[in-house]
């Protein structure tokens, strides 16, 4: 029978068998009543008594109402132990680690990526040199979109907004010199597919240097999201097959690479796309729900599986939500994983995630002020208990990071680690009556959405059915209007707006010749290598996704022969077909 309850009737039913201790008592609660009536009835105006209840306007907002003052009749029930507990330990709404950044400061992990692999290579040793302690690897557009530089629809975007990789000769260059068995990477991969395609590539470098997979650490997406419905590309393989493809994805790596974090569920583009913190976080939550569910069903246990999913938010402007958004997130997870999946291991339970600020929140009027919003953003992340960080920077409203921007960044992060204190006490918010009272009620918002998604029949139902596309559009919509209407308030665009003309930034210009040298360098691939191991390395990946078999031992062996992107996508493409993602205006 349980097996037909959706994750939020389980939790209910498992939930109400345990026995909560109120902090708070009721004779001191109805006291309190009693004053706070007093106080609000005699002391507030009546203009803030009906108006009591108000919703922040900020980009990427999620309409949750807020009190003008909050006391413990915000969150009379609090349950000290269950509601919030100890730092490390059940049910890790304060972290995940006893001791969080006192013990294990978070990984400062800025993007890097642009031009060929020359290029990034050069930026990633200045970002190292520079105090970052990961790697994280923005691929160009054609790349994402699992297209080669020389492929016609790639004209004008090679080496734009990213790195340039079309083969492992590419990989070869853009890692150059670093050490991939002493530091992190996250290769920003994006969609199952290109995960397929780009991270075999990974791993056939890792050969060539005599690197055992069992010594690298790091990242990929990896997430059906971004390719069905983030995703603004001309060609889609269907649904069901890209969830598959995930699969296959973590089920090889988890083998494998077990160091490896094998999906990191993208909440962030998917909010950064169009909506709310709420939906970025329940769609995160249904997808790893359905994977857990589908490796079970391949005859995994929970924990081999849960120990290395990982996830990645956005936080926006509404300073207090952040901070509440990932403590509730991490509370619901740990309750996901304990009472629906029964999962052992406490790392099974944890909730770990990376953290990038709100682009869509930067602005190119006066883009200085995007230093100041990217800083609290960052605030937010950390006071939430983020495990690592990127911070985006003031002039990517324009273009590419330069070199000062993406240093100054950094050293946002490395102000708030070095100098402010914050990361010296553990949940230094836990026990606000805000604070906890907004937790409380985002988490149930994320969870009714879960239970919402599925109820129509699950996550990948829900993308085939253009629920969440039809979600996005409506959400934009409304969010754009009330931007252009002022009611949603950007200082410097409908705000205090200058009269003065400011200063000009410097702004990055993009290396020259990258498109021609991509180009040349794919040719020089094909005239060299064994064209008879490419074709048979192409028909075996071709066969495995037909038959139903896990696909990365062929797309591993394509990437050892030199196979390019663009080739093993068109398998996918002939193997699975193509579908078309329901339209809404």
């Amino acid at each position: 029978m349980e097996e037909k309850r959706t994750t939020k009737e389980i939790l209910q039913k498992r939930l109400s068998n345990e026995k909560r201790t109120p902090l708070y008592r009721p004779d001191v609660l109805e006291r309190l009543r009693e004053e706070f009536e007093k106080w609000k009835n005699r002391i507030v105006s009546k203009e803030d008594r009906e108006n009591w209840h108000t919703i922040p306007r900020t980009i990427l907002g999620s309409d949750l109402p807020r009190e003008m003052l909050y006391t413990p009749l915000s969150h009379p029930d609090f349950d000290y132990m269950q509601d919030l507990g100890y730092s490390g330990q059940e049910p890790f709404t304060r972290g995940i680690h006893p001791n969080m950044y006192r013990g294990k400061e978070f990984t400062m992990r800025q993007l890097t990526g642009f031009g060929g692999p020359e290029e990034t290579n050069q930026r990633i040793k200045f970002m190292l040199d520079h105090g970052a302690t990961g790697l994280n690897v923005l691929f160009d557009l054609p790349t994402i979109q699992m297209y080669d530089s020389d492929d016609p629809l790639s004209k004008g975007q090679v080496g734009m907004s990213g790195v340039a990789v079309d083969s492992i000769e590419d990989m070869e260059i853009l890692f150059k010199d670093i050490p991939l068995d002493k530091v992190t990477i996250s290769l920003v991969t994006h969609y199952p597919s290109n995960t397929a395609i780009l991270f075999p590539m990974f791993l056939a470098l890792a050969e060539r240097r005599g690197i055992p997979w069992d010594k690298l650490r790091g990242s990929v997406q990896n997430d059906i999201t971004l390719e069905e419905v983030v995703r603004s590309g001309p060609e889609y393989i269907p649904p069901k097959n890209c969830f598959r493809i995930q699969c296959d994805n973590i089920e090889f790596i988890r083998q494998r690479v077990p160091l490896w974090n094998f999906v990191t569920y993208n909440g962030y583009n998917l909010r950064e796309f169009g909506t709310s913190g709420v939906t970025e976080m329940a769609v995160a939550l249904a997808n790893a729900i359905a994977t857990i569910e589908e490796m079970l069903r391949r005859g995994h246990e929970v924990d081999w599986v849960a120990e290395r999913i990982a996830f990645f938010w956005s936080p926006a402007s509404d300073f207090f939500e952040e901070v509440a958004r990932i403590r509730g997130v991490r509370r619901l997870w740990y309750k996901i994983m304990k009472y629906r999946f029964h999962a052992r291991s406490p790392r099974s339970m944890w909730m770990r995630c990376h953290v990038q600020t709100s682009g869509v929140s930067l602005m190119r009027e006066e883009p200085l002020n995007n230093i100041v919003r990217a800083a609290y953003h960052a605030l937010a992340a950390v006071l939430g208990g983020v495990q690592s960080l990127h911070v985006d920077s003031y002039d990517e409203a324009y273009s590419v990071p330069t070199e000062e921007a993406a240093l100054l960044s950094l050293r946002t992060q490395q102000i708030i680690q070095a100098e402010t204190g914050i990361t010296e006490v553990v949940d230094p918010l836990g026990g606000s009556f805000y604070v906890e009272a907004l937790t409380n009620e985002i988490e149930a918002r994320i969870l009714d959405e879960v239970d919402e998604i599925e109820k129509r029949g699950g996550y990948i139902n829900a993308i085939e059915a253009g629920w969440l596309h039809q979600k996005i559009s409506e959400f934009f919509y409304k969010e754009r209007e009330m931007i252009e209407k002022g009611v949603i308030k950007l200082v410097g665009y409908n705000l205090y707006k200058t009269p003065l003309e400011l200063p000009s930034i410097h702004v990055f210009q993009y290396p020259e010749g990258v498109e021609e040298r991509q180009k040349a360098r794919l040719a020089r691939l094909r005239e060299k290598r064994d064209h008879e191991k490419v074709d048979a390395a192409l028909r075996a990946l071709e066969e495995a996704c037909k038959r139903g078999t896990n696909i990365l031992p062929y797309s591993v062996e394509c990437a050892r022969v030199g196979c390019s992107e663009g080739e093993i996508f068109k398998v996918f493409k002939k193997a699975f077909g193509l579908w078309k993602p329901p339209v809404f205006w």
